[in-house]
C-alpha cells in the first residue's frame, strides 16, 4: 500500500474542497423593473463575520415553513465570475451558537424569476440598503456564463466591482458610484 502524503502543503493549498461558483450580477434600475410576484421568495439573513470571508445565513420560505442555515467562505480569486466557494448547512443550535461572533449583517428578500429560460435571483435589500436591488444569475460553464442576457431593466453589471460583493454593502452601505455615469 502506497501511504497518502498529508502534509500541510496539500491543505493549504488550493480551497481543497470548494466548488466553482459561476455567476455574474447586475445592478437593477427600479423605476424599470416591472412588477413581480412576490410568490416564490426566500428572505435572507447574512452575517458577515468580522476578520473572515465568512457569511453565516438563515434563509427562510415562508410558503413552505422551511428555514435553513449555512456557513459559506467565498475565496478571493483573480475570476470575479468563477469564485471557488465551500459551503456547510448548519442546525438551528450550530446557527444560534456561530451567530454570537461579531459580524455585518445584511438583510434581502431574494425573488425567484425565469428571464430567457435561465432561472435568475433578484435581490431586494432591506434596511440600510432599502432600494438597493440587484439581480444574478449563475451558469454551469465560462461559455453559459459568458452568454448570459440580463433583462433589459439593469443599469449595467457589477461582478467585478468588488464594493458591490455582499460583505462590502453590509460595511459601506450602497456604493456612491450606484448611478451610471452619463
Amino acid at each position: 500500500m502506497t501511504p497518502v502524503n498529508r502534509g500541510l502543503d496539500t491543505e493549504l493549498g488550493e480551497p481543497k474542497y470548494a466548488r466553482i461558483e459561476r455567476e455574474r450580477r447586475w445592478l437593477v434600475d427600479v423605476a424599470a423593473r416591472p412588477g413581480v410576484d412576490d410568490g416564490f421568495v426566500t428572505h435572507i439573513a447574512d452575517r458577515y463575520i468580522d476578520g473572515t470571508r465568512m457569511r453565516l445565513r438563515r434563509m427562510e420560505r415562508l410558503d413552505l415553513g422551511e428555514t435553513k442555515w449555512k456557513l459559506t467562505k467565498k475565496y478571493e480569486c483573480a475570476d470575479p465570475q468563477a469564485r471557488p466557494i465551500v459551503t456547510t448547512y448548519l442546525t438551528e443550535a450550530e446557527y444560534a451558537l456561530l451567530s454570537a461572533l461579531p459580524a455585518l449583517e445584511l438583510v434581502k428578500r431574494r425573488l425567484h424569476l425565469v428571464h430567457r429560460g435561465e432561472y435568475w435571483s433578484l435581490d431586494v435589500f432591506e434596511g440600510a440598503l432599502a432600494g438597493l436591488e440587484l439581480v444574478e444569475c449563475e451558469a454551469p460553464d465560462e461559455a453559459a456564463l459568458a452568454g448570459l442576457q440580463p433583462p433589459d431593466w439593469v443599469l449595467r453589471e457589477v461582478t467585478d466591482l468588488p464594493h458591490w460583493q455582499g460583505g462590502a454593502l453590509a460595511a459601506n452601505g450602497i456604493p456612491e458610484d450606484r448611478w451610471p455615469s452619463s
